[in-house]
């Protein structure tokens, strides 16, 4: 499957509520598909990271940066609520991913801290 690059932060987990990573990409779909044939070395193919759970398009990669920085310092907690509003069962999205509905409208200045 071919993508357009568009800026997006991600989630990737290994099961229900378990082990979650969050990164940003400019290509959702082929980074996914990174972390689920395990391509790439590191935390994510160590915890075997590849369930899409939770993404969010944005207009540029500096807004979508900012959002991952955002979510980094968020509370564990708080990281699953964001998932469940998009995804309650966490099932994994990867195929269905959509880029115009998830696409979050630029803001003006900073981003609010949730930490």
């Amino acid at each position: 499957m071919s993508q357009e690059k568009h800026p997006a932060v991600y989630i990737v987990a290994n099961r229900y509520r378990g082990t979650i990573y969050i990164g940003v990409t400019s290509a959702l779909w082929s980074r996914v598909w990174d972390h689920k044939n395990g391509t790439t070395p590191g935390f994510t193919s160590k915890y075997k990271l590849s369930l899409l759970v939770w993404y969010e398009y944005h207009h540029g990669m500096l807004d979508a940066i900012k959002r991952e920085k955002q979510l980094k310092v968020w509370k564990r907690d708080w990281k699953f609520r964001q998932i469940e509003e998009m995804n309650p069962d966490w099932l994994d999205l990867h195929e269905t991913i959509d880029a115009t509905a998830t696409l979050v409208e630029p803001k003006a200045g900073p981003l609010p801290s949730q930490g």
